[in-house]
């Protein structure tokens, strides 16, 4: 994944309209950060984020009518710097004539839209964060799992793709197979996609390369998911110990995101694409606030108040 885009990819992506500099619409766009400038309005430069989308709104535009011509022409024209990208201008906003003339000779291209400055600084830095943000190219497949999105990761070998194809018969969508290009939305949301030479394909052993789409349909494929949960597949030993009860609370951190973890044993005769679909609604029941573990130790704790009170009884006759 490219670290820019071009001016014309945020018109064509985000709809909006050009409202001058169309010829000027290979500029790059490199940082998923975007400035309204205020500060610059009353002359101070020091620490002006050039290389920013610069969004104008009312605020801004209204801040700009109170200042004389000269004080418009100097500080627009210091705004449009040669690193600087576009200027969007929200709300159907008329373009400041000072800005007009700044941003022709600096053949900086100014966009618009009906929207207000919220609106579209949200679907900008949305659509900014998803092509500019850091990727790791992790080996694993993703899988939604009816509305889970299931990173099923393990060695070489172990049967991730296999399973991932027969989870797919089962009505659920695949997003990427063998490698997982992940990057984090924010704090807390980390999202999957596939590298564009493996969109929509499976490497099956014995088989080859599959068309996932051509098989099943589109509805078998999803461009992106967001990461809900990890599953590690681990060849079965009888050395090694594995959670039977659901209550480690094993998490694994992927570009500071922290995600759930479980670890699957691998053994002839299971039916691992089960076990995970399983894995996914008890995710799904948890987030709901079940807990089957829980309700495990409950039951458990009752069992053995029940069995107490019944000794002491016993013991009392």
């Amino acid at each position: 994944m490219s670290n820019s885009i071009t001016v014309q990819e945020l018109v064509e992506k985000v709809r909006l309209k050009v409202l001058q500099g169309e010829d000027y619409l290979q500029r790059k766009i490199t940082t998923s950060d975007i400035s309204r400038p205020a500060l610059e309005f009353a002359g101070y430069f020091k620490h002006y984020p050039a290389v920013r989308i610069q969004l104008l709104g009312i605020t801004e535009t209204s801040f700009a009518k109170d200042l004389t011509h000269e004080q418009r022409e100097e500080y627009m024209t210091r705004m449009c710097m040669p690193q600087t990208p576009c200027f969007v201008i929200s709300t159907n906003l008329p373009i400041p004539k000072e800005l007009k003339k700044a941003a022709n000779d600096a053949k900086i291209p100014i966009l618009g839209t009906h929207l207000t400055s919220s609106q579209i600084l949200s679907n900008m830095t949305s659509y900014l964060l998803g092509r500019l943000a850091p990727r790791k190219s992790l080996h694993g497949v993703l899988v939604d799992i009816s509305g889970v999105g299931v990173l099923i990761t393990g060695d070489s070998g172990v049967g991730k793709s296999e399973t991932a194809l027969e989870l797919v018969r089962r009505g659920h969508r695949l997003i990427a197979d063998d490698r997982v290009e992940v990057y984090a939305r924010d704090e807390q949301i980390l999202v999957g996609t596939a590298p564009q030479i493996l969109k929509n394909l499976m490497e099956i052993r014995g088989i080859g390369i599959i068309d996932v789409s051509t098989l099943y349909g589109t509805g078998a494929i999803m461009p992106s998911d967001q990461i809900n949960l990890i599953v590690h597949l681990e060849t079965w030993t009888p050395d090694v110990q594995f959670d039977r009860l659901g209550d480690r609370g094993d998490t694994q951190t992927i570009q500071g995101v922290i995600v759930p973890k479980v670890s699957v044993p691998v053994k002839t005769g299971r039916n691992l694409a089960i076990i995970i679909e399983s894995a996914a609604m008890n995710y799904r029941a948890e987030t709901m606030g079940y807990d089957a573990t829980e309700t495990f130790d409950r039951n458990l704790n009752q069992l053995i108040k029940q069995n107490s009170e019944r000794d002491s009884k016993g013991s009392a006759n």
